[in-house]
């Protein structure tokens, strides 16, 4: 227990800027990382080893939307897995910089897994919908364009987001951060994936997950809109 209270206590003066992250990222899921990293420390594991328990949850519930015909049961087991494998995402960074810094292996893995997961789980979405037309209300082959749209938003907007960092400036070293904006957190929740995760507890009202998780992917769309947008902007001022 010690050695878990020392890491907690290193762990809150190591963590990244909150600026861009979404009020659900920044109170719930980072926060949950924290004791998550603390305690995969305590127990000696590495942050790869980290990374693949996150996958292990995300998988087995993307698995389950698949494979089992929906109740309210699986629902909450199913965001309850999400939502645990986001926080040992988060947790994996953060023992990586209790440890003395991450390697690019890591890093690699930890970006592979982030986007299997997301296509896989829309993937999956489209194939309840496929399998179970009677519970989700899906006889007609249009809703099955839903899960594809959505899954073409949330992977350009991870790659989006993913280049745009890379191809940035750095700040300069010893350079002030940038206070995180309470409005922008806000805005950011309805494309927050811990939020999107919370859909799936309504799996078991059938028509009525169906409409909630097409309206997130509709809001989806018009983020990426907007964030092309801006990253463009954004990039085209860089001269390389």
């Amino acid at each position: 227990m010690a050695r878990v209270g020392t890491a907690l206590r290193e762990l809150r003066g190591a963590q990244k800027s909150a600026k861009g992250v979404s009020l659900y990222s920044r109170f719930v899921n980072r926060p949950a990382g924290r004791y998550l990293a603390a305690g995969s420390y305590a127990l000696g594991l590495t942050p790869n080893q980290v990374t693949l328990v996150s996958a292990a949850f995300s998988f087995a519930a993307v698995a389950a939307v698949a494979l089992a015909a929906p109740s309210w049961g699986l629902g909450i087991a199913v965001w309850a897995a999400l939502a645990v494998g986001f926080a040992f995402d988060s947790a994996d960074g953060q023992l990586a910089r209790l440890r003395g810094g991450g390697s690019a292996a890591g890093e690699w893995l930890d970006h592979v897994v982030d986007c299997a997961k997301l296509t896989a789980l829309h993937t999956c979405v489209l194939i309840a919908f496929h399998r179970f037309p009677e519970a989700y209300g899906t006889g007609s082959d249009g809703w099955l364009l839903v899960p594809l749209g959505f899954q073409f938003a949330a992977v350009v907007t991870f790659f989006g987001g993913l280049l745009t960092e890379k191809l940035k400036p750095k700040p300069a070293p010893g350079s002030p951060a940038a206070a995180p904006s309470t409005l922008r957190a806000v805005a950011l929740l309805p494309v927050d994936y811990g939020v999107f995760c919370l859909v799936f507890v309504l799996l078991g009202g059938g028509a009525l997950f169906r409409w909630a998780y097409a309206g997130l992917g509709a809001v989806a769309v018009l983020f990426l809109l907007a964030f092309l947008t801006k990253w463009f902007r954004e990039l085209s001022a860089v001269r390389r």
